[in-house]
């Protein structure tokens, strides 16, 4: 009501100055009369007075708004305390358990980078992760809107991490006719084209595979997918050629005993 009372003195105070001769705006202050020039100052007092007006009814707003933000402000830290009652949780606790999940989503990015193949040999890393994040998970912390879909979404992907080693079949066929041994089976180019990954052949085959220098026409061999030899196979490997090399040395000395025998 005040502002509308305001307004109305305003428009009467202008019109009854351009009654009585209100100068016009383009004629300078200096050529004025005494008349005029009281006009025109009285004119921009009656701007003056409504500008106040409105600047003390903004402060006034302004002010308000501050209180009620305050009492915001003191809201959010009782509600604050109160659910870290409940948690039993401080703030030392929420930095830790966010910079926990931070890694553990960082490490999950990068596996989620790799091949199956890979991911099915670092199957005791990704157990790992899924018990981080099982971990995580029980912690009541992690309903805190802040983490509660971030965990959550987290499982399904750690789960589809578990990869199993696709493997093919190939069946030995007779020396007369393809000169079938592992060697040559993994140099095939639809195998490994590579004869030094014949190990992960007698491997992935243990059950029918005694002596890796002797298989039969018609065995069915699993060929494990292309990939380096795990530490199992190098193990087998290496094995065999000492055991190949010891064989060999003591071919050598019983020829020389029977030598000098004959001497």
């Amino acid at each position: 009501m005040k502002k509308i009372i305001i307004i109305l003195t305003l428009a009467f105070s202008l019109q009854f100055a351009f009654s009585q001769g209100m100068p016009p705006s383009s004629k300078p202050d200096v050529e004025l009369t005494e008349e005029e020039a009281t006009l025109r100052i009285s004119a921009w007092q009656s701007k003056v007075d409504e500008l106040t007006e409105k600047l003390e009814a903004a402060t006034s707003e302004k002010a308000s708004l501050l209180k009620e933000l305050e009492m915001a402000k003191q809201s959010l830290k009782d509600c604050k305390d109160a659910l870290n009652a409940l948690l039993g949780a401080t703030q030392a606790d929420y930095d830790a358990f966010r910079e926990r999940l931070g890694k553990l989503k960082a490490k999950v990015r990068q596996k989620e980078t790799l091949s199956d193949d890979v991911l099915a040999d670092q199957r005791s890393e990704i157990e790992a992760l899924e018990a981080e994040w099982n971990t995580l998970k029980s912690n009541k912390i992690a309903l805190l809107p802040e983490f509660f879909n971030e965990v959550k979404s987290l499982g399904p992907r750690i789960k589809a991490l578990y990869k199993e080693k696709k493997t093919t079949n190939y069946t030995v066929r007779p020396w007369s006719e393809s000169n079938d041994c592992l060697w040559n089976i993994s140099g095939r180019t639809e195998i490994y084209a590579d004869p030094n990954m014949w190990p992960k052949i007698w491997q992935a085959n243990l059950d029918q595979i005694r002596n890796p220098d002797v298989i039969f026409p018609g065995q069915v061999l699993q060929i494990p997918n292309k990939g380096p030899k795990d530490a199992a196979e190098l193990k087998a490997e290496r094995a065999y050629y000492r055991k190949k090399k010891e064989m060999s040395q003591d071919g050598a000395t019983g020829s020389a005993e029977a030598g000098d025998g004959n001497n």
